[in-house]
């Protein structure tokens, strides 16, 4: 007998038109409240899904919509460890709409960020989610700096960001009159959304397209089922159990992991490659006195220094209105470490074993070491392998690109299981 499972369910109906898969004008629940929970015995059917995504944050939310929009007919669900969806990396990011500019020139992360900027833009003037594209300023404060900033021009050129402008102190001044600089890139496509609020409309459009979202479902055993014989021509249905911490247990025939922070562990626990490791560093942000505010009108950001894998210290506003400034980069004790002492024995001897760069905010390593740049997107060998796509390394700007690559893993999950 499998034991009753927490969990969302959505009232089945047709997926509404619109791109992609219809932006229907959606609610969401009141500030502080999560999404209804039921508790109780569950139908025999919902005990197993064509496909299991593992994960509740934008990423996993956005991939779970895809597929259901794209294959109505199948059984999907979403298996979040927490009470609640998307309040980790999803819930505690700095909330900007990124343009592309960064990132290296056919790269995912360049390819994915633009088209997902566009979409999630889309997305929210269709479901009335608030945003605002308040541009941002690059800034040159140094001589030296000056060719960094050009080149960076550049690439945000051959990316495709629109409105790129190349402005002198004058026009600094216009744009931000509190802000001095010898030279600076205007980049007026970037935005702040709240992006929690983006990924609850995306579990609610998954839910009412027939998709159920299960919490306090902490994933700790992935493995075939022992009435399923591995030889035989068909095998059982869903021949893939899924165990969480309690005991419980779905069974699927596929599974799509989007595990954030756990990536690396959710991958091993599959049977598959540990590699890259998720290696945890924390950023704390200094927020403006709500009475000098005024000094900030949009994002600002310096020029990046590129013996460093993050974006630099730089300002910006918020959906409430307030201003952040940050992040550092201090490695974190604890994979969810959003205070200074949180610790996790496991966690920091994770870290301790691995070998990476010193003073950068890395994210996830290879086995030697060398910081991961791109979004990576891996499966496995083997029974289970065969059956299972991981998401493995998907940091900013995976929020801003995250309606992008949900895209491109149900392309990828239509062609690797043949659905």
């Amino acid at each position: 007998m499998v034991p009753a499972l927490r969990y969302i369910r959505g009232a089945c109906g047709p997926a509404l038109g619109g791109f992609p898969g219809g932006f229907s004008s959606a609610g969401r629940p009141a500030p502080g409240r999560s999404w209804p929970l039921y508790q109780g015995g569950r139908p025999a059917s919902t005990r197993s899904f064509d496909v299991v995504v593992i994960g509740g944050g934008i990423v996993g939310l956005a991939s779970a919509r895809a597929l259901i929009l794209r294959h109505p007919a199948l059984s999907i669900g979403v298996l979040e460890k927490e009470k609640d969806l998307a309040i980790h990396q999803t819930g505690h990011n700095s909330g900007v709409i990124h343009s592309g500019i960064y990132y290296k020139p056919e790269s995912l992360k360049a390819k994915l960020c633009v088209q997902g900027a566009a979409l999630i833009y889309e997305y929210c003037k269709q479901k009335g989610i608030s945003y605002k594209q308040c541009g941002k300023l690059i800034v040159a404060v140094e001589q030296e700096e000056i060719p960094r900033l050009q080149a960076l021009y550049e690439r945000g050129r051959q990316n495709g960001v629109q409105g790129l402008r190349l402005i002198q102190q004058e026009d600094i001044k216009k744009k931000e009159p509190y802000c001095r600089g010898l030279m600076a890139i205007d980049c007026p496509y970037t935005g702040i959304v709240d992006y929690r609020q983006v990924a609850l409309s995306f579990a609610k459009d998954f839910q009412e397209a027939g998709g159920f979202v299960l919490t306090n479902f902490e994933v700790k055993d992935i493995e075939l089922a022992k009435e399923s014989p591995s030889r035989s021509k068909d095998g059982m249905k869903y021949p893939i159990v899924i165990r969480n911490t309690k005991g419980e247990e779905v069974q699927c025939q596929y599974v799509v992991t989007c595990a954030g922070l756990y990536s690396d562990r959710i991958s091993e626990l599959s049977g598959c490659n540990p590699d890259p490791q998720i290696v945890p560093f924390r950023g704390d942000y200094l927020i403006l006195k709500p009475e000098k505010c005024y000094l900030v009108k949009g994002n600002i950001y310096p020029v990046p220094d590129s013996r460093f894998p993050f974006l630099g210290v730089h300002f910006t506003p918020r959906m409430d209105g307030s201003i952040w400034l940050g992040p550092n980069a201090v490695l974190a004790f604890k994979r969810e470490g959003y205070r200074p002492f949180d610790f996790s024995a496991r966690d920091i001897m994770d870290i301790i074993i691995k070998r990476g760069p010193a003073g950068v905010r890395a994210q996830a390593l290879d086995r030697d070491g060398n910081l991961i740049e791109d979004f990576v997107f891996d499966g496995g060998v083997g029974d289970i392998g065969n059956r299972i796509l991981h998401v493995r390394n998907a940091p900013s700007p995976a929020a801003t690109s995250s309606l992008a690559i949900s895209g491109m893993i149900a392309d990828e999950v239509q062609q690797r299981f043949k659905l």
